[in-house]
């Protein structure tokens, strides 16, 4: 059966995997649970969001996954696919490509995907078209007790997004900027020289994540590590974790140091829905007004 949209008979389907979706999106998992729990089940079916499910039968065995594009993101990522055991299901490479495409047509350009390292969803990503840009670790870090540091962080503000945005293309790699751009918007905390300490944090119900952007020569980045966790605003007791991807893979042994707890290595894959063309065009050379181009003549001498 070819993929389709879920609709309301399908919610005993829905309900029946709620224990076996594969999250693709670290973030929105550790910070709004179970995409297939009590708190997101109806928003699947809200017409306004950039919020779409697919499902399939194949022989018998269901097939799911959902695909989510935020609003103004030039990308869209797949949030899950279920059930776990059908991960190396012939049939689910086509439906994640029926979800790619319902989300180039919101105007994504790629689609992106994480995944634990050698997991059973990493071939059947790479069929249908993802290849993998970086590695991450998220790091549980809520633990860690900083209770002696000093406040060296203050939200950002829309007179440091400027430097913000010139620290992201200093760190992240090119061949990455378009997938995911720079900042827009001030979201989230910065050192008081902003042009070296940014990092994003993303609040959720079930925790909080944060992703940082430090320049490599920053000094004392243990002592704004700590301090940051600390004062981190409206924490409430959540969990917190950091996203460290693989072009600030030093600051891992930093927080390690402080008493970070590491997860298994994930692959961040990307597919690209569009891409440039150039073709080559013979165009008409632009002539002058008023002047006229003489026709050579050659005299052959005849011995």
């Amino acid at each position: 059966m070819r993929p389709r949209p879920l609709d309301f008979l399908d919610l005993p389907t829905l309900y029946h995997y709620r224990a076996e979706a594969v999250s693709l999106d670290s973030t929105r998992y550790l910070t709004r649970g179970n995409p297939l729990g009590a708190a997101g089940f109806l928003s699947y079916f809200n017409p306004s969001r950039h919020l779409y499910t697919a499902i399939s039968q194949e022989n018998g065995s269901h097939l799911l996954g959902g695909v989510l594009q935020n609003n103004q993101d030039s990308f869209a990522r797949l949030i899950y696919l279920a059930p776990r055991e059908n991960l190396r299901h012939e049939g689910l490479p086509t439906l994640v490509e029926h979800l790619c495409a319902e989300a180039g047509s919101w105007g994504a350009f790629h689609v992106i995907a994480e995944t634990e390292d050698g997991s059973d969803a990493f071939p059947t990503l790479r069929m249908a078209g993802f290849s993998v840009y970086a590695w991450q670790r998220i790091w549980d870090v809520g633990h860690i007790n900083s209770s002696g540091s000093v406040q060296e962080w203050v939200t950002t503000r829309s007179i440091n997004l400027p430097a913000v945005q010139s620290l992201y293309h200093q760190i992240v790699p090119t061949l990455i900027q378009p997938v995911e751009v720079a900042p827009r918007y001030p979201i989230g905390m910065v050192t008081a020289d902003s042009s070296r300490c940014y990092v994003k944090i993303n609040y959720g119900l079930y925790g909080i994540v944060l992703t940082p952007i430090i320049h490599p020569e920053t000094v004392g980045v243990a002592e704004k590590l700590a301090s940051l966790l600390h004062h981190l605003p409206d924490r409430r007791g959540r969990p917190v974790y950091m996203c460290v991807r693989s072009y600030q893979a030093w600051l891992e042994p930093v927080i390690e140091e402080l008493g970070g707890i590491s997860a298994p290595r994930q692959a961040v894959m990307v597919k690209h829905l569009t891409r440039v063309i150039k073709e080559e065009q013979t165009v008409r050379a632009a002539q002058p007004a008023g002047v006229s181009v003489q026709p050579s003549h050659v005299t052959q001498n005849k011995p």
